[in-house]
């Protein structure tokens, strides 16, 4: 059991966090508030080569490891979720053809991308099918050559930006994979949504209305959607958990910086019991999450099953951030409350982690579907 970073990895970590106090942390507050796309940090990202890495080597890619990209996306949230979330926002749709791509759909797509800044997004979530993806409505149907589809996806991170969608839907009443160019006739991208946080983030309703895709546009047989779209989450999950271990740990470095400056009753805050014993549940629980994420990314990168612990390590440091924003505008008191302090813009960007890639809920469902095969734990 090894827990000392690699030289490389050490300079992954410090080129991440150079970018965030560079890039991402002056910029954080101005994003929050206009809510435009940060296009400009995602260019100077893509110059650094901090996108698109996991693409493998053959088609312009870094083919970098899931536990490296768990590191870098914990610095770049720290600065802000939102902008990393634009950030990396094309791992989630790109690891469907990475993962059931053949070698045309991978140069025509993936090859791209590696050469010059763009974006795809993921879409699969419908009004009615969230965490259940079972429950999803769009259609496919297959007219000679091509399929026709049908329907709405909503909430789709990059929606808008996207130059192509992974996109979800129903062949001959199987769930599908296909990859879909935004420009295709009929796609009706939406207003941007106004969510509570991410605000940098570019979330839009996306609607297919009798939009043809070529049949050499699926990603693997009819009915292999569902597996595809489930074997992503063990890939993205760690990825994700490690954002909302950015949020618990800016709040944690707000918390302490203000708890340590702070005098009450001629005492600095720290001081206060009450206060103390709130910091080190925050930095307990982040380390926890951590290694939960660092854990479950490892066992991705080794070939293992890591289904349960990236439900782990989703759930649980989506839970910690929203607990780590909470009590770091506790600790702040007034200041808390106001958007003098960033401890309100954690607190809505934090919400989201316990939602997307399966709510917390799911995360519970899919860990007991886990344990009931066990007959103990080891």
């Amino acid at each position: 059991m090894e827990f000392n970073l690699s030289d490389h990895q050490r300079e992954l970590v410090e080129m991440a966090r150079a970018f965030t106090k560079e890039w991402i942390s002056p910029n954080a507050a101005k994003y929050d508030r206009n809510g435009e796309f940060p296009k400009d940090i995602c260019c100077e990202a893509f110059k650094l080569g901090i996108m698109n890495s996991h693409v493998p080597v053959e088609y312009g890619g870094q083919a970098s490891a899931t536990l490296d990209h768990c590191m870098i996306m914990e610095e770049l949230a720290t600065g802000c979720s939102g902008i990393a979330t634009a950030i990396d926002g094309n791992g989630l749709s790109q690891y469907p053809v990475i993962l059931a791509g053949n070698d045309d759909q991978k140069r025509r797509f993936l090859a791209p991308m590696t050469e010059e800044l763009m974006f795809s997004a993921y879409a699969v979530t419908e009004p009615e099918a969230g965490s259940d993806v079972a429950r999803l409505k769009t259609t496919a149907l297959k007219v000679g050559n091509d399929y026709v589809l049908n329907g709405v996806k909503w909430w789709i991170t990059n929606g808008s930006v996207a130059s192509w969608y992974f996109v979800l839907a129903r062949a001959d009443d199987k769930p599908t994979g296909f990859i879909v160019p935004a420009d295709s006739a009929g796609i009706v991208r939406g207003p941007k949504e106004n969510n509570l946080g991410q605000h940098a983030s570019n979330t839009v309703r996306v609607t297919l209305e009798d939009v043809k895709v070529s049949e050499a546009n699926r990603l693997g047989d009819e009915g292999d959607g569902f597996r595809i779209a489930m074997k992503t989450f063990d890939h993205t999950r760690p990825g994700v958990a490690s954002g909302a271990n950015g949020i618990t740990k800016a709040a944690l470095n707000i918390a302490l910086s203000y708890a340590r400056r702070r005098r009450t009753f001629d005492k600095k805050l720290i001081s206060n019991q009450g206060i103390s014993f709130k910091l080190a549940e925050m930095v307990t629980k982040l380390d926890a999450a951590r290694h939960l994420a660092l854990k479950a990314a490892w066992l991705f990168d080794i070939g293992k099953d890591n289904t349960r612990e990236a439900a782990e390590a989703k759930w649980f440091a989506g839970d910690v951030a929203m607990e780590a924003a909470t009590e770091c505008a506790q600790v702040l008191g007034g200041y808390g409350y106001t958007n003098e302090m960033p401890a309100e813009k954690l607190m809505r960007d934090a919400k989201i982690y316990q939602i997307y890639e399966g709510a917390t809920e799911i995360q519970k469902m899919i860990i007991v579907s886990k344990l009931m095969r066990m007959r103990e734990i080891h």
